[in-house]
């Protein structure tokens, strides 16, 4: 066995449904596949029943424990040679191991990912949000892009790893967000190989509104600083961005009571969002829905980022003490 596919799934039977069957059109099938139900109400055991006949799929059920230690849960019950983590609302391509295949018989990598995009189908407010995840203009061009312009960390919605570099990291810590930052870094630091793979690419949905974006990125932001007190060399000039971004708009309101011209800094890089993204969507609606979703990734995340940094390096409190409401539930 080549590769064992491994999907937690938190009350998300529909995307799980779209995500086995893009791996039934795949064009290399030399995979298995293990879906584990992490204590979900909405149980996507019959959506997985389906795919039996087409895939060789396991089901797997167990309370909850986080994304990270259910993926160990499928490592340790997995055949494959490489693992490969991905998010259940995800959709591959036909030839996303074609490709995968492909980079590794050209250089071998004990750990790998790949870039995301925005499928036809997303709605307009979903394929806003990728944009904004995946733009220079919004920091988050840099995950997925062929520039190497930091190492690449893969992420948990489309990451390989060789099984032997899994076993001997032992996997996913308990962290319950940013859980996949902290693999990757200790992937680097154990000194293992690791490459982008740019064509071993998925359709990544995300968030389907701005109130859960919001809540995904701050809980980013607060993960930054608690990775930051477990790797201070981890935190980057890339991860301050945000955090200077809100406090730079929050001057900039606070200074248009004074002299209404103090927003214009804001205006200018809400229309140049609103222009770059309106001409890669070929939609001002999506150009004009990008302008909130940028502004929602920078200052939720900078506002978790700095609420962090007052709690576990000011305060000094410990992960779980100053955060339990949102990642211990």
């Amino acid at each position: 066995m080549k590769y064992s596919v491994i999907i937690p799934v938190y009350n998300r039977p529909d995307e799980v449904d779209e995500l086995l069957q893009s791996l039934v059109e795949q064009t290399f099938q030399d995979f298995e596949v293990l879906v584990v139900e992490d204590g979900s109400a909405i149980l996507c055991r019959d959506v997985v029943a389906r795919y039996e006949s087409c895939l060789d799929i396991h089901y797997y059920n167990k309370p909850n424990s986080g994304p990270g230690q259910s993926r160990n849960y499928g490592a340790e019950r997995s055949r494959g040679e490489y693992l490969i983590i991905l998010d259940s609302d995800c959709i591959l391509p036909p030839g996303y191991f074609e490709a995968v295949e492909k980079e590794l018989q050209r250089e071998p990598a004990d750990a790998f990912g790949g870039p995301d995009r925005a499928h036809p189908s997303f709605t307009d407010m979903q394929k806003a949000i990728n944009y904004s995840m995946t733009s220079f203009f919004t920091t988050g061009g840099i995950r997925g892009g062929r520039k190497k312009l930091d190492k690449f960390y893969p992420r948990s919605f489309n990451m390989g790893v060789r099984r032997e570099v899994y076993e001997a990291l032992g996997g996913f810590s308990r962290m319950r967000f940013g859980e996949d930052i902290d693999f990757s870094i200790r992937i680097f630091k154990g000194g293992y190989r690791c490459r982008l793979f740019p064509d071993a690419w998925v359709y990544h949905k995300r968030r389907t509104d701005l109130r859960k974006f919001f809540k995904q990125v701050h809980n980013s932001g607060i993960a930054r600083i608690n990775l930051y007190k477990k790797y201070p060399d981890s935190l980057k000039l890339v991860h301050l961005l945000p955090g200077l971004f809100t406090l730079g708009t929050a001057i900039l309101i606070a200074g248009s009571v004074v002299c209404p011209y103090a927003l214009l800094p804001l205006l200018l890089y809400a229309l140049l969002v609103c222009t770059d993204s309106a001409f890669q969507n070929h939609s001002l609606r999506i150009g004009i829905y990008s302008v909130a979703a940028a502004y929602s990734q920078l200052i939720g995340y900078g506002t978790g980022f700095w609420r962090a940094w007052w709690r576990r390096c000011v305060c000094h409190q410990g992960e779980f003490e100053a955060f339990r409401k949102n990642f211990y539930k």
